[in-house]
């Protein structure tokens, strides 16, 4: 799910990759835009959105596709977070698709119940079998067929620089938790920075509280669970920390959260595990960091945030990515060429250098020692995925849940908005 994930377009995705993608299953070969047929060589494009595939990865990937596959090259088109679904239902039923993509998890099973990929099915076992990340897997699965292979993931953990907060001792249940970061805030400084847009993160204060997104009954109707009395106790605290600890825009979103943090204006941040990668990076970097400051690494530390009882981890969003083919490439066999090597040791190495959790499970002894790589594994541990619905990608897509908790941290009526979000969800699951 990476750095952030923000989805602005329309509502009714899934309708409209149903309707747009639904000639793209004819088939599983093709020929490259030069008439060169599958197997020889040709030019292929690889789409990976925001800036969380480091530069070595990307290199790695270009450089080792292009020697193992001579006269074929790779190219590589980032895209971002905002408008992806869009861009992506318009870019994989053209004549122009790419040839290779990253996907965030929860936005999977729109393009998958869509025929959007190639199945991946019969090459499940040779890209890793039982190996692949379980709920990444299950994330990239429509009706019984493998379409999309996991690609990295990420728990959400709590940073801190010890220059801002001192020798505060890390928190070891949920209410020392809330109670840390509302001591840490000041004029100037959020104890826990909290931007209206990011239900996220905010998502934790309500499964905390023992609430959820929605839950689907045995008749396979969804019900929303914000307005349940775990779900509201959840909102309301959320909304007390937003209110009294925060100095984040209400209207703000999730995005760059390392350029507060470095100013010296965030006590603790919610964020992927990766977020110490930007918070790191060089002052002089294209995306600067202070990794010579407060994000230096005597400086940076993390934690999972603690569950009600001492010991266990609160639960997090999961969060990642998943890698397809499109059924539309022109080029499929060197796309799968290119996603092999994307879950090779060697490429996934690199991933995990930059605090990503690695695409299969025996690769996660690639993820480097220290407090990052350990708060990450004990969120991981307690993740929650939203909804295993098709539809799910619209409720993100609409903005519902963006705009609800905008009016959280505003000061509106919990359980109004909870009522409102509720209804929303539930019209666009059920419909």
């Amino acid at each position: 799910m990476k750095r952030n994930r923000l989805v602005a377009t329309t509502v009714a995705t899934t309708t409209t990759l149903a309707l747009g993608l639904s000639a793209c299953a004819s088939g599983s070969t093709g020929t490259g835009t030069d008439g060169t047929s599958e197997g020889g060589a040709g030019d292929i494009r690889v789409w990976l959105v925001g800036s969380d595939t480091p530069d070595e990865a990307r290199e790695y990937l270009k450089t080792t596709f292009e020697a193992e596959n001579p006269g074929s090259t790779l190219t590589i088109e980032e895209q971002s977070w905002g408008g992806l679904v869009d861009k992506y239902t318009t870019a994989l039923s053209g004549s122009d698709s790419p040839d290779l993509i990253e996907i965030g998890n929860t936005q999977a099973a729109a393009f998958t119940s869509a025929g959007a990929f190639e199945d991946l099915t019969d090459r499940y076992e040779e890209l890793g079998g039982d190996d692949l990340l379980p709920s990444f897997v299950e994330d990239g699965t429509y009706d019984g067929k493998f379409y999309a292979a996991p690609y990295y993931s990420g728990a959400r953990v709590v940073v801190y620089s010890k220059e801002v907060v001192g020798d505060t001792p890390v928190p070891t249940t949920w209410d020392e938790y809330v109670a840390t970061v509302k001591a840490a805030t000041t004029d100037t400084v959020s104890g826990l920075w909290t931007p209206g847009k990011d239900w996220r993160n905010g998502m934790t204060f309500v499964w905390a509280n023992g609430g959820q997104i929605a839950t689907q009954a045995s008749d396979g109707t969804w019900e929303g669970g914000f307005s349940t009395p775990e779900g509201i106790k959840g909102l309301e605290q959320l909304q007390d920390v937003m209110l009294t600890a925060n100095r984040a825009p209400a209207d703000s979103d999730e995005q760059e959260p390392q350029v507060p943090f470095c100013a010296g204006q965030v006590a603790y941040l919610a964020a992927p595990a990766w977020v110490s990668g930007s918070i790191g990076a060089d002052e002089d970097a294209e995306v600067p960091g202070c990794g010579s400051g407060i994000g230096s690494p005597e400086n940076l530390s993390a934690f999972a945030a603690p569950g009600k009882t001492a010991g266990e981890a609160a639960p997090v969003l999961a969060g990642g990515s998943n890698i397809a083919i499109p059924m539309r490439s022109a080029n499929k066999e060197l796309a799968y060429e290119a996603l092999k090597i994307m879950l090779s040791d060697e490429y996934q190495g690199l991933l995990a250098e930059a605090g990503l959790v690695p695409a299969k499970v025996s690769q996660a002894d690639l993820m480097p020692d220290g407090v990052f790589a350990q708060a990450s594994a004990a969120a991981a541990a307690e993740a929650i995925s939203t909804p295993a619905s098709p539809k799910w990608a619209d409720v993100e897509a609409s903005g519902v849940l963006e705009d609800s908790f905008v009016r959280l941290a505003q000061g509106g009526d919990v359980t109004e908005i909870a009522a409102a979000l509720d209804a929303a969800i539930e019209r666009t699951l059920n419909g």
